[in-house]
């Protein structure tokens, strides 16, 4: 099983080289030197290679697996093994399309079950839209301003190119949501939160909304209201390191999602002119009663290479790019924490400048400046501890995500492979018969 990522230190010098990657394997044996990532974005080394075992200590022969899932099931297995230890389970399901007077909406079943005594309730079960979501995603901001938020999904969408209300947009939003919500409820501060109790089980959430800036935590306001004009004169190096490491990793994932959504847009066209294609070879058999067997075989063989090519680049669409969008948002969200732990560090240091002008006058450090580098010391913590956290939770999703994709390939061109090859009879010259 893979183990927990190396975290981060607490103190000196750390550059991007020696970060574990994303995309790099969690093995402790492989934590070092190994480790030194590229500024690119790199391939681990074939997980064929290691020594693996299931959980009961049976080992797995992985050296030629016959496809790429059933690696991914056993790998699966270490991740959910946690499961008897959580208190807390949340699941978006059953979306909804409401028509009213004014607007036209989705909402979604969001159904709770726990053991938290935090809960007066073991199950419950709310309806939720999108902009309910969004509230959700603000306060945890406000109020838990040292932690790494999860993102949502985008809301807007450019019109003429998705429809909203598609059965195919839904799925993928619901299911983006419903990350968002499992992102939050296994964090082990953000899960305990006030709104997201208030979110999950409160019927009608607008009394909640109006209550705007009032449950705002002092730490909050502090972020939010700091010094003004002064500037940081040094974030540290090892913070330094995060911010150029998310800055490469945007820059990776952003040229990838780029150059996906052209494959998947030429793959389409691509699908167009296959399905004009096809129906040529079984027109022309119409014509020529004794070539109507192979060509009616070439153009049954051209439609099923176009409904394999057409499951591929929907699994593109439907579960590939979404991950990589995910990853971008959360790359963004993760560069707004270390602005606002900048802010506090600032607020620290000029604090400290006014303190040393007046150091005849006031020997001791006054409280203020000591909250104020509490503060600081707590976002450094909170920082670090969610960067390992989403740094763990990248290898395992982008371990999933290759792997799928290498699977869809597979079975894509595995089925274009069989259909060419069930022609070859058909196109074999046979003896004449006398």
């Amino acid at each position: 099983a893979a183990s927990a990522p190396k975290p981060l230190p607490s103190s000196g010098p750390k550059s991007l080289r020696e970060m574990p990657h994303p995309l790099a394997t969690s093995s402790s044996e492989e934590m070092g030197p190994a480790l030194t990532p590229s500024p690119d974005l790199l391939l681990p080394r074939s997980i064929a290679d290691k020594d693996l075992s299931l959980p009961n200590g049976t080992p797995v022969d992985t050296s030629s697996p016959a496809s790429s899932s059933s690696l991914l099931n056993r790998l699966q297995l270490d991740d959910d093994l946690d499961v008897e230890t959580r208190d807390l389970f949340v699941t978006v399901d059953d979306p909804k399309k409401h028509v009213c007077t004014m607007e036209t909406y989705i909402t979604y079943r969001v159904t709770t079950k726990t053991t938290r005594a935090e809960f007066d309730l073991p199950e419950y079960s709310v309806r939720r839209r999108y902009q309910d979501f969004d509230w959700l995603r603000n306060k945890l901001e406000e109020s838990q301003p040292t932690h790494l938020i999860p993102p949502l999904p985008e809301k807007f969408v450019v019109k003429g190119v998705v429809d909203r209300f598609s059965e195919e947009f839904v799925e993928t939003r619901r299911k983006a949501l419903d990350k968002f919500l499992k992102r939050i409820t296994d964090h082990p501060v953000l899960s305990f939160n006030e709104h997201f109790n208030v979110f999950l089980t409160a019927k009608d959430l607008n009394a909640y909304k109006k209550q705007g800036m009032a449950l705002l935590s002092k730490m909050g306001e502090s972020v939010k209201y700091v010094t003004g004009g002064y500037k940081l004169r040094s974030r540290p190096l090892e913070f330094a390191a995060i911010g150029d490491y998310l800055d490469t990793f945007s820059l990776k994932l952003g040229t990838i999602d780029r150059i996906a959504q052209r494959i998947i847009k030429e793959q389409l066209e691509y699908l167009v002119e296959l399905r004009e294609y096809g129906p040529v070879y079984s027109t022309w058999g119409g014509l020529e009663v004794e070539l109507s067997e192979p060509l009616e075989g070439v153009s049954a063989c051209i439609g099923n290479c176009c409904t394999a090519l057409e499951e591929l680049s929907e699994d593109m669409t439907e579960d590939f790019l979404p991950v990589l969008r995910e990853y971008i948002l959360y790359a963004e969200s993760m560069k707004n924490v270390l602005k606002k732990r900048d802010q506090v560090q600032a607020e620290y240091e000029a604090k400290l400048e006014a303190v040393a002008l007046k150091r005849e006058d006031r020997p001791k450090v006054p409280a203020d400046v000591e909250k104020c580098q509490d503060r600081v010391e707590c976002f450094n913590a909170d920082l670090k501890a969610d960067m390992e956290r989403w740094q763990n939770n990248k290898r395992q999703d982008f371990r999933q995500l290759l792997m799928g994709m290498a699977d869809k390939n597979i079975q894509y061109y595995e089925k274009c492979l069989t259909a060419w090859e069930s022609i070859i009879p058909l196109l074999q010259d046979k003896p004449e018969t006398k």
